[in-house]
């Protein structure tokens, strides 16, 4: 029987919204839906994804290797377990593109990349040339289907689901030559870029990594999201985990807001989808004026402390 296996992403004890989103993906292929779960301790992680709408099935497998999200380690698991399964998804996330290639490495199969829609069981669309075109993908039959899931192209799945969640060994041979360290993440305790509702972005004319400091303290008043562009990383006034673009990450939040962002076509791959696009910029002629909802040609230095004190008055 044809069914679809979507590996869980999480984080701090919590079930990743990415997940949800491969769960709308993999319901327009029609196929009952499973949620693999790998985690030291998958209990709490196991219950959201249980209760996500279309889920049959969550699949716990806890070992101590599974304590941080090591691709080397969960990668033999899931594509020991791949032979249940006829496509096996995975998001389009720093996770995804890390796991998911070796899953079908494993598998000996070339990975599916970036779904955006899908078409048939084994027929997919996907972006290319920085999302100018959009190509239509056919995968063989007879084998697994291993593809990451453009995170973007889907809202999340609802949570009125009550899947049975079942518990299984771990079995499969791990390498010996990875082994965790250290995370270093530069957005701290705020919400996930690639899957935060709302998203507030600083560009090179902030001028510097002090300066930075506004765009911090804004997002935390709107419980937001940090990004930053391409330029801004590479002037080092952040890391690169906050890049958004081509080149960084994909997002589509319900407010993006712009700050010192000229709109490279780069940049603005990585937003396009975003519900409402606010860009602040002191050059009128600046092409993210040609994609956002609402432009204002002002001074980011003046316009940020601005909205603060009206936040702040609100």
């Amino acid at each position: 029987m044809s069914r679809t296996l979507i590996i869980a992403e999480h984080g701090g004890g919590r079930l990743n919204p990415a997940t949800a989103k491969c769960v709308s993906c993999a319901a327009d292929i029609g196929h009952p839906v499973d949620i693999a779960v790998f985690a030291e301790t998958a209990a709490d992680i196991a219950a959201e994804a249980a209760a996500l709408t279309g889920v049959d099935k969550v699949l716990t497998i806890e070992d101590a290797d599974f304590g941080q999200p090591l691709a080397a380690m969960i990668a033999p698991e899931a594509a020991a377990m791949a032979g249940d399964y006829s496509h096996v998804l995975g998001p389009s996330t720093t996770y995804g593109k890390d796991l998911m290639p070796r899953i079908a490495a494993l598998l000996d199969v070339n990975q599916v990349s970036d779904i955006m829609q899908v078409t048939g069981s084994h027929r997919f669309q996907r972006p290319i040339y920085a999302g100018n075109a959009i190509v239509d993908v056919e995968a063989p039959e007879g084998a697994p289907v291993v593809a990451t899931v453009r995170t973007a192209s889907y809202a999340a799945a609802g949570n009125g689901g009550s899947a049975a969640v079942e518990s299984r060994a771990a079995g499969a041979e791990r390498p010996q030559h990875s082994r965790y360290l250290d995370l270093k993440s530069e957005g701290g305790d705020r919400p996930d870029l690639q899957t935060a509702s709302r998203v507030v972005s600083g560009g090179r004319a902030l001028g510097s990594a002090d300066n930075f400091e506004l765009v911090y303290r804004l997002a935390d008043k709107l419980g937001a999201a940090v990004g930053a562009s391409r330029a801004a990383v590479d002037a080092e006034y952040v890391a690169n985990d906050l890049q958004v673009g081509q080149t960084g990450k994909i997002i589509a939040p319900d407010l993006y807001m712009a700050f010192g962002i000229s709109g490279a076509i780069q940049h603005v791959t990585g937003i396009k989808d975003a519900g409402t696009i606010v860009a602040v910029n002191k050059d009128a002629e600046a092409p993210i004026f040609e994609i956002a909802d609402i432009g204002l040609v002002g001074d980011l230095f003046q316009v940020i402390p601005e909205l603060e004190a009206a936040l702040d008055d609100g």
